[in-house]
């Protein structure tokens, strides 16, 4: 394998090779480019002459003003040549590129400012240096590895071609820089594209903060997207599948009061149809108020889950405080980890009583819910927590869970108040 990928980068680096072209190309296109900064700056020196008695100072910020006003589209060249040789994508630099080109002039305090200008007038004559030692070894190597050729033209008239060694001499060396030069190109061209994506585009930290903000934008995006999905089941199961099971509650519960004569066969089996109606309108009814109880959307999370607390058979002291409301979607992770952690305490706690807070503090809102239950609540054991911790984190929340051997369990849920 070793010896393939060594044949395979000799191939590559090739004078004749596509690559080796396209990187020759690459950084000598780059040269002028590379050099404009300083040009710029020295451009005003240029034209002045003794008989103009200009002031030092004046020259030379007026030369640092020709470059700022300079650096934004030499910077969008730089970039685009990346993209058009390399296919290297560089990023814009909110701070840079937004706005005007004589924006750069008001903050000259800005870490991008400072990077480009170190790509112009650091790192781009030194790599434009590299461009022009390769352009030079393809000269030389050419015109040297063609002096056999030069040397029969002029019938060794010509002193430096005049010895059959010297003509040898002079064609190796000519060969050497022509296989040379492809891998002088490629390394000037991997130092360029380097220098150019460190400095050219964001650094690595604003990139990452640029990636984190979009992944949280996501994120918000599938969380509201769910919480919508849910309302809209929410209302197909009310307004259809519900409306219809009462309905068929309700004949059937005609059905079995006013039918007489009726064989017991028969009424039997309208009866226990109208029994299993009416388990099934109170599962649905269950279910709708998990998926997204209406009342959280018209009245908010405090009559919402006083209506949690009054199906709980236990005593439950419930205390809201959250004015201004949250948004919609953390409204609603905060009335289903109240309860389904309720649902948990009358499942497993045997508790006597339960206490639930929940209160904005800034911009978090915090939900604690508290049993003098056994304890023991162990997020592994298939409680429930785990998903209820899923829950929370979908919203960039934080979940704690306390509960000792023996009680109390306390549960602690913060949220942020929007997303």
């Amino acid at each position: 394998m070793a010896s393939l990928s060594a044949a395979r980068r000799v191939r590559v680096h090739a004078p004749w090779s596509a690559a080796a072209w396209r990187d020759t190309v690459f950084v000598a296109s780059g040269v002028p480019l590379q050099l404009a900064g300083w040009l710029i700056l020295g451009s005003l020196w240029m034209v002045w002459t003794p008989m103009r008695v200009t002031p030092i100072l004046l020259l030379t910020g007026a030369s640092v003003l020709l470059l700022l006003l300079a650096l934004r589209p030499l910077t969008s060249w730089q970039r685009e040549r990346c993209w058009a040789m390399l296919g290297l994508d560089i990023p814009r630099m909110p701070g840079f590129d937004d706005g005007r080109a004589w924006d750069a002039l008001r903050d000259l305090r800005s870490p991008e400012l400072w990077r480009v200008v170190q790509y112009h007038l650091l790192a781009g004559p030194f790599l434009a240096l590299g461009g022009l030692v390769v352009i030079a070894a393809w000269a030389a190597g050419l015109a040297l590895a063609t002096s056999a050729t030069y040397a029969w033209a002029v019938h060794a008239t010509d002193p430096l071609v005049d010895h059959p060694q010297r003509v040898a001499v002079l064609t190796a060396v000519g060969v050497l820089l022509l296989a040379a030069a492809p891998w002088a190109a490629a390394g000037v061209r991997l130092l360029d594209a380097r220098a150019a994506a460190a400095l050219l585009g964001p650094d690595r930290a604003t990139e990452l903060q640029r990636r984190v903000e979009d992944l949280a934008e996501k994120r918000a995006s599938v969380v509201d997207a769910a919480d919508i999905e849910r309302r809209r089941i929410e209302r197909d199961l009310h307004d259809g599948a519900q409306q219809r099971l009462v309905s068929l509650a309700l004949n059937l519960g005609l059905a079995r009061e006013t039918l007489t004569g009726v064989p017991d066969e028969a009424m039997r089996v309208i009866v226990e149809a109208h029994e299993e109606a009416k388990a099934a309108l109170t599962e649905l009814r269950g279910l709708i108020r998990g998926l997204h109880p209406a009342v959280l959307e018209d009245r908010g999370l405090d009559a919402a889950l006083s209506g949690v607390a009054a199906r709980v058979p236990l005593p439950v002291r419930l205390r809201v405080d959250i004015e201004p409301r949250a948004s919609s979607t953390v409204e609603a992770v905060a009335y289903f980890v109240v309860s389904e952690a309720l649902t948990n305490v009358v499942k497993h706690a045997r508790a006597n009583e339960v206490d639930v807070r929940v209160a904005r503090r800034g911009d978090a809102l915090l939900v604690t819910v508290r049993d003098d239950g056994a304890g023991g609540a162990d997020p592994a054991a298939g409680t429930g927590l785990t998903g209820l911790a899923r829950r929370v984190r979908s919203v960039d929340g934080t979940f704690r869970i306390t509960s000792p051997a023996g009680g109390p369990t306390t549960v602690t849920v913060e949220l942020p108040c929007a997303l």
